[in-house]
C-alpha cells in the first residue's frame, strides 16, 4: 500500500504550488506531478499513472471540462475532483463536471495565497482526496476493470417490522450526491403519495440549480426549499445551501423551516439536523435514505428515526462514489436494506404504496 499520487490541474502557477505544497504537507499523499492545462495533462496521465486528479475548471486552451470529457474515454474510473469558483458559472460548471464523471469538487475561494490557502487546501481538499483514495490506487490504466468491494455485515442489516403508512421521505447525500438523485428521483412517478425532503451538501447557488436540473427531470416538482412551503404530495424539498432545513408541524399540516445554526459535522445544511425534526414530526411514518457521501453525517438522525420506529434505506458500497454516510448507518445496524442505486426507485415505491394501501391510504400527514 503506497501513497495516493495526484497530479495537479491548474492555469495558475501559483495556485498548483499552493495545492501541491498543501497536499505534500500529509504523508499518505504524493503529489507526482503538476500541469498548466488540460492537454498537457492528458499526456502526462499515462507516463506518471496518477491515482487522483485535481483540475480546474475554467482554464485557456482546453478547459477542465473538456478535459473531464476526453479524460473519461481512456480512464472511466480514475477519480477527479474538480477546482470551481464559487459563482453561477462556477456552479453551472460544476454540475456539467459531475455529470460528465467528476468525483467530486472543491469551490475555490478569491484570494488563495498564503497560510490561509494552505489550510483550505487540507481543509477542503484533502479529505476528499482520502476519500476518494481510501487506498492508494494501482497505476491508472486504459478502462480498468472495477476493484473489488466488500459487503456489508449481513448481521448489520435490521428489517423493521411493518409500521403505519409512510407519510415522508427523507433523503441525505453528499460526495457524488447530484448524479445519485438524478437517477433515483425520476423513479418517483408523478402521483407519488408522499412529499419528498433532501439534504444534499453544496453551497449556495449550488443547490438552486441543482434542484432546477433534477426539477427538468423528474415527474415531480422539484424546488430549493423556501421557509413556509407547505410539505405535501408531489413535492420535492431541496435544502438551500448555507441553511439547514427542517420540518414543522403547523396546525394540522407540516411545513418547511430553514436556520443557520451551527455546524453539524462540519457541513449546513446537515442531514442529521433534518433526520431529527422527521423523527420529531413523523415519528414511525416516515422513510428515510442514506445515499453516497463522505463523512458520517446522518448517523445521529438515523438513530433517531430509527428509536421511532421508522424504516431507513441505504445505499450499498459498489454504487457509491464514497461509502461513508450509508456505511456508518448500515454498519450501526440502522439499516433496513442496503441497496444497490437503481434498485433503491423501486424499492422505495413498493414500500410507500404497500404501507399505504395497508392502512387505507389515507392522506399523509401535511394535507
Amino acid at each position: 500500500m503506497g501513497k495516493i499520487r495526484v497530479l495537479v490541474v491548474d492555469d495558475s502557477v501559483v495556485v498548483r504550488r499552493i495545492v501541491s505544497d498543501a497536499l505534500s504537507t500529509d504523508p499518505d499523499v504524493m503529489v507526482v506531478g503538476s500541469a498548466p492545462s488540460g492537454r498537457i495533462a492528458l499526456a502526462k496521465i499515462p507516463q506518471i499513472s496518477p491515482d487522483l486528479i485535481t483540475l480546474d475548471i475554467e482554464m485557456p486552451d482546453m478547459d477542465g471540462l473538456e478535459t473531464l470529457v476526453a479524460l473519461r474515454k481512456d480512464y472511466p474510473r480514475l477519480p477527479v475532483i474538480m477546482f470551481s469558483t464559487l459563482t453561477r458559472r462556477g456552479a453551472t460548471s460544476t454540475l456539467d463536471a459531475l455529470a460528465a464523471g467528476a468525483s467530486d469538487y472543491v469551490t475555490k475561494p478569491t484570494g488563495l495565497t498564503g497560510p490561509a490557502a494552505t489550510a483550505f487546501i487540507q481543509t477542503e481538499l484533502l479529505p476528499r482526496v482520502k476519500a476518494l483514495c481510501p487506498r492508494a490506487a494501482a497505476p491508472a490504466a486504459p478502462s480498468p476493470r472495477p476493484a473489488a468491494r466488500p459487503r456489508v455485515a449481513a448481521s448489520a442489516v435490521v428489517p423493521r417490522p411493518a409500521g403505519g403508512p409512510i407519510d415522508v421521505l427523507a433523503i441525505g447525500v453528499s460526495t457524488g450526491g447530484p448524479n445519485a438523485l438524478a437517477d433515483l428521483l425520476p423513479a418517483l412517478p408523478a402521483d407519488f403519495p408522499v412529499p419528498v425532503v433532501i439534504v444534499q451538501h453544496m453551497p449556495p447557488m449550488f443547490t438552486r440549480l441543482l434542484a432546477e436540473r433534477l426539477d427538468s427531470r423528474c415527474a415531480l416538482h422539484v424546488t430549493e426549499a423556501v421557509p413556509g412551503d407547505v410539505v405535501e404530495p408531489g413535492g420535492v424539498w431541496l435544502a438551500p445551501g448555507d441553511y439547514h432545513m427542517v420540518v414543522r408541524r403547523d396546525g394540522v399540516g407540516v411545513r418547511i423551516a430553514t436556520h443557520q445554526g451551527p455546524q453539524e459535522n462540519s457541513c449546513r445544511p446537515s442531514v442529521d439536523v433534518l433526520f431529527r425534526s422527521v423523527a420529531e414530526v413523523y415519528g414511525e411514518r416516515a422513510l428515510a435514505v442514506v445515499l453516497t457521501g463522505m463523512g458520517q453525517d446522518g448517523l445521529l438522525g438515523s438513530e433517531r428515526l430509527g428509536e421511532t420506529g421508522a424504516r431507513i434505506l441505504v445505499q450499498d458500497e459498489a454504487t457509491s462514489v464514497v461509502w461513508g454516510m450509508p456505511g456508518f448507518v448500515a454498519n450501526a445496524g440502522l439499516a433496513d436494506a442496503v441497496l444497490p442505486l437503481p434498485a433503491l426507485g423501486p424499492v422505495i415505491v413498493r414500500r410507500v404504496l404497500e404501507s399505504r394501501a395497508a392502512s387505507g391510504a389515507r392522506a399523509p400527514l401535511g394535507t
